[in-house]
């Protein structure tokens, strides 16, 4: 009996073992990236209360002063690729700030990396309180604010989960300049939104979609600039999976080059002007969507798809 309980005890641990290598060796593309950039990077620490927050914060390689991105993760907390993103953005000539918002919640008082298994990670992700969610980021948002590089302004993208979060944070912030959302639901009340909000949704999502005309209904009664606009062929977190050698999916890859130029173009008028609409978003009419070589197409609503809090379903290319 007690071998037999020895035994099953070494064969979870050993299964511990092989999710966490599954999980540290499936983004170890972005990790390589991450050691060979160039630029500044470096962990601070954000505190508000009792609490305090982990942020990874990049830094381009710039003369002037630069606008300030909040990143806010997926569902898979902060992982390499949302380090990997953070840092592509700063090569584009602007300050990233990345919040683990799973700091203190892991094993040991860790954050996301102190998880051993992305499964783990989803689930803690998924139970965070929103409002301890929005107060960190609040701390992120301020801490941006008085970045002597910065510019004064001030920007929120997030991805999937942090899509969602990034939609609910517009409601809060008033200092935004633009409001970036990545496959991800919109708030039951838009009405408090100051900034432009700009979407990336996945023509081959289909969870989420359904929501999507209401949330574009809301927002144009509210009288809120929204501009979402869907990448046909793609599928849920193409900005991850679209980047991935191991992706399979010819979508995601061009949505992924085709929204991460938009986006750019986007947050580059926050360097002098205030952000308006880029020409490629401001060209498309209601009922109209971008197909995959950029071109326009006659369409439904857009339609999306992104984890929420009560789903631990994963993208089929989460790894």
């Amino acid at each position: 009996m007690i071998m037999t309980i020895l035994h099953a005890r070494r064969l979870l641990a050993s299964a511990l073992l092989l999710s966490f290598a599954t999980l540290s060796h499936a983004q170890d593309w972005a990790k390589a990236r991450l050691d060979t950039s160039p630029r500044h990077h470096e962990y601070v620490p954000l505190k508000h209360g009792s609490r305090t927050v982990q942020a990874f914060v990049v830094y381009p390689e710039v003369k002037t002063k630069a606008p300030v991105v909040v990143l806010i993760h997926e569902i898979f907390g902060l992982s390499d690729w949302a380090k990997e993103m953070a840092d592509e953005l700063a090569a584009q000539g602007f300050i990233v700030v990345a919040p683990d918002l799973l700091s203190g919640f892991g094993p040991n008082g860790g954050g996301s990396s102190e998880f051993p298994s992305q499964d783990a990670t989803v689930k803690a992700v998924s139970a965070l309180d929103a409002d301890v969610v929005t107060a960190d980021l609040d701390a992120a948002a301020d801490y941006a604010k008085k970045i002597p590089a910065g510019n004064g302004k001030l920007a929120v993208v997030g991805f999937c989960w942090g899509g969602g979060k990034s939609f609910a944070f517009a409601t809060h912030r008033k200092d935004l300049s633009a409001d970036f959302v990545f496959y991800g639901p919109g708030p039951a009340d838009v009405t408090p939104i100051t900034a432009p909000v700009y979407g990336f949704y996945a023509g081959n999502d289909s969870r989420i979609g359904a929501t999507l005309p209401a949330t574009t209904a809301a927002m144009k009664a509210a009288g809120k600039k929204f501009e979402p606009v869907t990448y046909e062929n793609a599928g849920h977190g193409f900005m991850r999976a679209g980047e991935d050698p191991n992706n399979t999916v010819p979508g995601n890859k061009t949505a992924r080059e085709q929204a991460f130029t938009r986006l750019v173009s986007l947050l580059q008028q926050m360097k002098s002007a205030p952000v308006a609409s880029s020409s490629a978003a401001s060209s498309l009419k209601e009922g109209q969507r971008e197909d995959q070589s950029g071109t326009l197409a006659k369409s439904a609503p857009a339609i999306v798809a992104c984890h929420d809090a009560n789903s631990t379903r994963h993208a089929a290319a989460s790894m």
